[in-house]
Order: structure tokens, then C-alpha cells, then sequence
């Protein structure tokens, strides 16, 4: 007999920790879910990094710095998402499907967890277990997915809508990543520009001017320039330790509730990002719901689902409202009309789903709607930042230039008139 460490949660969701004795792990598991349990963690008491450790990848998980493993991107999961629905939906067994992928699989974080998963399967443990034991790989979305596949029997349907979700959400990263690539590169253009300008150019031409000047004065666009020169290089080191001190403070702050709030709040309220960071939360939370309830998720536990993965603080206040309603027997439109969050259009759909019995559909519809609106506002908002860039640098540079042929071109009169 061996202990083990377990973490573990009730239906309720209150968490318990405790030590249990079994034969293995996958026994530890098994004793735990006989006292109405869903175990989260099952470590071997005092396990270092050697022997049963190195087979488990739990273990690794937990026993190795996060710093020294390799991070488990989203595209990653999207591909192992849709290889195991494939191998599942042709006929092939769980547990072979799981081994193949782990021998294949060249990430070595995902690799363990792989391995591990097909260890806790093996003994007796559901998938939707086996995935619950790698948090920060799989999250609640991902395992509960998979967990009312199980119960409904439908395991390759959930994971093909599981591998077309974060398809989807995939596609939408990377759309608005391909889009603003080449505005900050334009900005950062303009910055490295404005700088070298006004570090190193301008102070030559200040030296030229006041030898040739002889004591006059300098037009004032020429000074004005000359004195912003001066400023940026003898303020530089305090305006960039200003902007870092200012950068920590802020991510500080992001990490209390409060300040994720209203910072969320802003970013729904800018000018130019504010309606696309809507549009895309909408999508996002609504393709979730509609995913979760059509796979068999109950339509409480979905909203929780949907408000912990929201991504912004401000919705997630509004799924959990809307949660409170549906538990008093309520309807979510009249909580989604009173949060002003979310477009008339979509609390209509929603209603329509509600009244008809098609939620998901209509959810689904909302989301693939969204999609394509995230879509036209990142090529919209592409089209006008890319020609302010331009202008941007233009005027700046421009300026520049201006100021510094203003001299000359009093010096040459100058030297016309005698």
C-alpha cells in the first residue's frame, strides 16, 4: 500500500484535501470517486523526481519549475484535439488512441500529460478524470466537455465540437494577430525613426546653426524642435523608468478583482478597440454556451463554465447574473437586456432560442455572426490605422526636416542681401 496526497471536489464545488492509502494511483482515484468526490490531484506522498515520479505525468507536472517546462500552446491542444477525435471516431479504443498520440507527440509537457492520462485511464479512471488531472493544460471548459460526452455516449462528437471550437478560436488569434502585424511595425518604424532623429541628427544640426547663425535668434519651429531634442535625450532615462513603473502598477493592480474590473471596462469602452474586443468576448462566450449545452452540459454548470472563461471581468459579472437568474427559475434574456452589455440582436436571438427549445442552435448562430463582424472590424480597423501610421510618420519627419531647412534658408538670405 502506498499514500497518496489527493485534492478532490464535491458536486457542490468545495474542495478537500486528504492522504489515501491504495495499491497505485489509478486505486487512489478510485477510492476517492467512491466517497462522491471528483479528484483533482493524487500524488505519492513524499514522490521526488525519481522512480514512480518520472512515470506519472502529474508528477512532472507539479515537481518541475514552470520556467523549465515547455508551455503548451493553444495550437497545440487544437491538433491533439482533432487527432483524437479522428482516431476515436474511426472505431479505435480510448487507450490505444491516447498511447499513439503520446508516442508521436513532440512536446514534451504534453507528451507526460499524455502518458499520465493513458496510466490513470488504464486503471480505471474516466477520460474526462484522467484530463481533470493536467488543470493547467486542460481546462473546466475542456474536461466538462468531455465529461457529459462520457455520460451521454457521444465522446467522438464532443471532441470533433471540442477540435472545431478552438479551430475557430484559433482562426480568430491568429486574424487579428496577421492584421496588426504590419501597423506596429509601422509604429515601431516611426518610433526607431523619431529617435535617431532626434538623438543624434538634431544635436549636429544645433552645432552647425549656432556657429552660422552668429548669435541670432532661430525660428521658433527650429528651436522648438532643438529644445524636444534636448528634452528626449536628458529625460530618456526617466521616461522610460516612468513608463515601466507605470506598466508594473497597472499589471498589479490588474491582479485584483477591482482593478481587472475596471480595466476590462476600458477596454470595452475604447474608441477604436472597444467595439472588437466586444464582438469578439460575444462570439467567444456564446460559441462556449452554445458548445457546453448541446454537448449535454447542464445549462448551470455551462454558465459557470462560460463565466470563468470569459476572458474580461466585466462579462463574466454578466454570465454570473445571468446564472443567478436561470437558478431562481428565471429566463436569461431579461438579465442579458438589463446588463447593456450585450446588442439588441443577440438578446433577441437568444430569446427566440429560449422560446423555441433551440438555444444552442441560436448561440451558435450568434457566435458564427460575430465571427464574421470580429472579422470585417479588424480589416476596418486595419484600413484606418494603417494610413494614420503613415501620416503619422510623415508629419513627424516632415516637421523635422522643415525646422531644420528653416536656418538655412535665413542664413542664404542672408548671405544674398550683403
Amino acid at each position: 500500500m502506498q499514500a497518496f496526497n489527493y485534492v478532490a471536489m464535491d458536486n457542490s464545488g468545495k474542495e478537500y484535501r486528504g492522504v489515501i492509502n491504495a495499491q497505485n494511483q489509478a486505486a487512489a482515484i478510485a477510492e476517492i470517486k467512491k466517497n462522491n468526490l471528483f479528484p483533482t490531484q493524487v500524488t505519492p506522498v513524499g514522490a521526488g523526481r525519481t522512480g514512480a515520479a518520472r512515470k506519472s505525468g502529474m508528477n512532472m507536472e507539479i515537481k518541475l519549475p514552470s520556467f523549465l517546462k515547455p508551455r503548451v500552446k493553444p495550437k497545440n491542444l487544437m491538433v491533439l484535439t482533432r487527432q483524437l477525435a479522428t482516431l476515436v471516431d474511426s472505431g479505435l479504443p480510448l487507450l490505444r488512441g491516447l498511447r499513439i498520440l503520446a508516442k508521436q507527440e513532440k512536446n514534451a509537457t504534453l507528451k507526460d500529460a499524455l502518458n499520465g492520462m493513458s496510466e490513470a485511464v488504464e486503471g480505471g479512471a474516466t477520460f474526462s478524470e484522467s484530463l481533470a488531472l493536467y488543470p493547467k493544460i486542460f481546462n473546466n471548459l475542456y474536461v466538462n466537455m468531455v465529461k457529459a460526452g462520457e455520460a451521454g455516449g457521444v465522446l467522438e462528437t464532443v471532441l470533433n465540437r471540442l477540435a472545431e471550437f478552438l479551430e475557430k478560436a484559433e482562426k480568430i488569434k491568429n486574424k487579428v494577430k496577421s492584421a496588426m502585424t504590419y501597423p506596429i511595425v509601422v509604429m515601431c518604424v516611426a518610433i526607431g525613426i523619431t529617435g535617431f532623429l532626434m538623438a543624434t541628427v538634431i544635436p549636429q544640426f544645433e552645432k552647425v546653426f549656432s556657429d552660422l547663425m552668429e548669435g541670432k535668434s532661430m525660428p521658433a519651429l527650429t528651436q522648438f524642435v532643438i529644445n524636444v531634442s534636448k528634452n528626449f535625450t536628458t529625460q530618456l532615462p526617466v521616461v522610460v523608468v516612468g513608463v515601466i513603473l507605470i506598466v508594473i502598477v497597472i499589471r498589479l493592480w490588474y491582479r485584483t478583482s477591482t482593478g481587472r474590473y475596471y480595466i476590462d471596462m476600458v477596454k470595452l469602452r475604447s474608441p477604436i478597440f472597444g467595439a472588437l474586443v466586444l464582438k469578439g468576448s460575444i462570439s467567444r462566450s456564446t460559441r462556449t454556451l452554445g458548445t457546453l449545452m448541446s454537448s449535454g452540459v447542464p445549462v448551470l454548470q455551462a454558465l459557470n463554465i462560460v463565466r470563468d472563461t470569459a476572458g474580461n471581468a466585466v462579462i463574466a459579472k454578466v454570465f454570473q447574473s445571468i446564472h443567478d437568474s436561470v437558478k431562481e427559475g428565471d429566463n436569461m434574456t431579461p438579465s442579458m437586456e438589463r446588463s447593456k452589455i450585450f446588442p439588441a440582436m443577440v438578446v433577441s436571438m437568444v430569446d427566440v432560442g429560449e422560446e423555441t427549445g433551440a438555444l444552442p442552435d441560436m448561440l451558435a448562430r450568434v457566435a458564427n455572426t460575430y465571427d464574421d463582424e470580429v472579422d470585417a472590424a479588424v480589416d476596418a480597423m486595419t484600413s484606418i490605422i494603417e494610413p494614420l501610421l503613415i501620416v503619422f510618420l510623415a508629419v513627424v519627419v516632415g516637421t523635422i526636416v522643415i525646422a531644420m531647412f528653416q536656418p538655412l534658408v535665413s542664413i542664404i538670405g542672408g548671405l544674398s542681401t550683403t
